[in-house]
Order: structure tokens, then C-alpha cells, then sequence
């Protein structure tokens, strides 16, 4: 009852969000969420216009499944602010542990982030309830991080930047395309 869902389509957007879901996470946070969660429809290396409108990126990835070595491309691992292994469960525990290991040695290789946060690399599984509680405090200690350092205000003052040229772009592409 205090959660409200919006499924939105990419129709066919590039970014792994919809043109409008910037506008939909203002209107949330208008009408008093103090959450918001985007899920995108499947981030690739070219699929990352969802870290221009979040302030926490969240990266979840699947052992296993030969995401290991696509992930280590920069781009997209180098914006996350942490990344999850999934479904460390059963028989694929072990594989999750090594890959969490893996995230974590490969995150030593891309520069600081602008924030200063160094980003985690954990695993969860929702089979065996675990990892959950220790992501969430991890965010949480993120929003603390960046709102004691003054990171999420200019953070913020970017994303409005970026949204007023997304704007302007989406205006200027439509009128084109319609004359």
C-alpha cells in the first residue's frame, strides 16, 4: 500500500529509460516517495543514460552467465556506484563468490569517482534472503557519504543541466523531424 509501481517502455530508447521517466521520478518525489527506484529494461555499453537521472547506480549483475569479461569494458562499471552478483545461491554460490571477487579487483583499475565513494561489490540472493539488508545500508551509506561531502547537491545541479539539454535536443529532433 505505500509503494507505487509505473511500468514504462523504452519505446525503442536508447538509455535503458524512457524520455519521460526523469519526469516521472520528479513527480514521485513531488507526491513525498523518499525512494525511487528505476529498473531499466537491460543496460548495455551504450544503455547508460539512466546514470544521468539517478543518484545512486546500482549495477546487478549474474554469475555465470558470460557477463564477467562484457562488464570489465568501461562504461558502464565505472559509473556504478556498486555492483551486485545475483543469485548466490545453491550451485551458484561459488561462481557469485568468484565473481564478486573479480568486480572487486577490476574496480581498482578505473579511476576515483568524482564523488569519492569507492564503489562495493557485493552478493545477494533473495532464495536465501541474504545480502539485501547489507545493499540497503550500503546505500544508505552512500546518501550519507555524498550529502556530508556536498556531492549530491552538485550531482543534482548536473542533472538538471543534462535534463535541459536532453530537452532542448528532443525539441530541436521533433521539430526536425516533423518538417
Amino acid at each position: 500500500p505505500d509503494a507505487f509501481i509505473r511500468p514504462s517502455p523504452s519505446a525503442g530508447t536508447l538509455g535503458g529509460v524512457t524520455w519521460k521517466t526523469r519526469d516521472a521520478i520528479i513527480l514521485c518525489e513531488a507526491a513525498g516517495f523518499d525512494t525511487i527506484l528505476v529498473e531499466t529494461v537491460g543496460v548495455g555499453q551504450s544503455e547508460t543514460a539512466v546514470h544521468s537521472i539517478v543518484d545512486f547506480f546500482l549495477l546487478l549483475m549474474l554469475a555465470g552467465a558470460g557477463d564477467e569479461l562484457q562488464g570489465i569494458k568501461r562504461g558502464i562499471i565505472e559509473m556504478a556506484d556498486a555492483i551486485v552478483i545475483t543469485k548466490a545461491d545453491g550451485s551458484n554460490k561459488l561462481q557469485a563468490e568468484k565473481a564478486k571477487l573479480l568486480y572487486q579487483n577490476v574496480l581498482t583499475l578505473f579511476p576515483a569517482q568524482s564523488s569519492g565513494w569507492k564503489p562495493a561489490v557485493l552478493t545477494c540472493s533473495t532464495l536465501e534472503n541474504s545480502g539485501i539488508s547489507e545493499l540497503w545500508d550500503l546505500i544508505n551509506e552512500y546518501v550519507s557519504f555524498v550529502k556530508k561531502n556536498k556531492y549530491f547537491d552538485e550531482r543534482r545541479k548536473q542533472q538538471s543541466v543534462i535534463s535541459m539539454n536532453d530537452t532542448i535536443i528532443e525539441y530541436l529532433n521533433n521539430s526536425f523531424s516533423s518538417n
